[in-house]
């Protein structure tokens, strides 16, 4: 069976990656939507939008206006995300249930934001090529990446876990030495990784900062986290295998951990038309 990530579990870890969403998806997210340069009255698409992290920021500065478009795979998390909308009043948001790789827009975008979302694409490659056709001559696109070294040590106490469920006969969902998202995470792991492949992606006016930030995590928003990510895909579905892969991981764990989650916020513009 190959690897498998959260993409494909579209409606599996809605809660649990919103309860990680103060620490440590909102203030990236705000990033992100800042380098955005999102302004009043614009078009923006949020790819995998997730909880609405994203969402939530541009369909605020954009404000009455303006739209956004929020897609993900994920019901579950759309509905967190509508709810967070709804509650303030943000009524120039739609919600989409499908594949951002295969969204078609009606009239181009003036921005696209993605936080962490261009991990989930089936091809990495192919599918920014056709997001970055969404957006109008000039428009930007913002994302944010893990810098090289983040979401350690908790990933590979979590692979080491699974490794060992595995040998021990426990059936986990796909091969933990090598899980499609983390692969693609370590493809952009670095400031000139990153700004490479916007390059080759056509977009020109590129940008790669990094947003240092640690997060004490106890065990219970740890195993949120192997929940709430793309680790998600590699965990056990039948419940009993998945509460000993917790068990075995919180004792590795040792009750906390300090995780570094370094990112990397990037934009860049699509040329203009000739």
């Amino acid at each position: 069976m190959p690897a498998r990530h959260a993409a494909t579990l579209p409606d599996g870890g809605a809660e649990d990656y919103d309860r990680l969403a103060p620490a440590v998806w909102n203030p990236v997210s705000n990033a992100v939507v800042a380098a955005a340069d999102v302004l009043v009255g614009e078009r923006v698409l949020d790819v995998f939008a997730g909880t609405g992290t994203g969402t939530i920021p541009a369909a605020q500065l954009t404000g009455p206006d303006g739209h956004v478009d929020a897609v993900d795979r994920s019901s579950a998390m759309l509905d967190l995300a509508e709810a967070k909308a709804e509650a303030l009043g943000l009524g120039n948001v739609a919600f989409h249930r499908g594949d951002p790789e295969a969204w078609v827009a009606e009239v181009p975008y003036d921005a696209v934001v993605s936080c962490y979302g261009v991990f989930l694409l089936d091809d990495m490659d192919a599918g920014m090529d056709r997001i970055v056709r969404l957006l109008r001559p000039g428009g930007r696109i913002a994302l944010s990446a893990w810098d090289d070294g983040a979401l350690e040590p908790f990933g590979d106490l979590l692979l080491e876990t699974l490794r060992a469920a595995g040998s021990a006969g426990i059936e986990t969902a796909g091969h933990p030495s090598a899980p499609v998202f983390v692969e693609n995470c370590r493809k952009l792991a670095s400031v000139d990784r990153l700004a490479d492949w916007l390059g080759a992606r056509g977009l020109t006016e590129v940008s790669v900062e990094r947003f240092g930030l640690t997060v004490p995590l106890d065990a219970d928003h740890a195993w949120s986290l192997a929940l709430g990510s793309g680790y998600r895909g590699l965990l056990p579905d039948e419940p009993v295998a998945l509460q000993r892969v917790r068990e075995d991981f919180a004792e590795r764990l040792g009750g906390s951990l300090v995780l570094n989650a370094d990112s990397l916020i990037a934009v860049g513009s699509r040329p203009p038309a000739e």
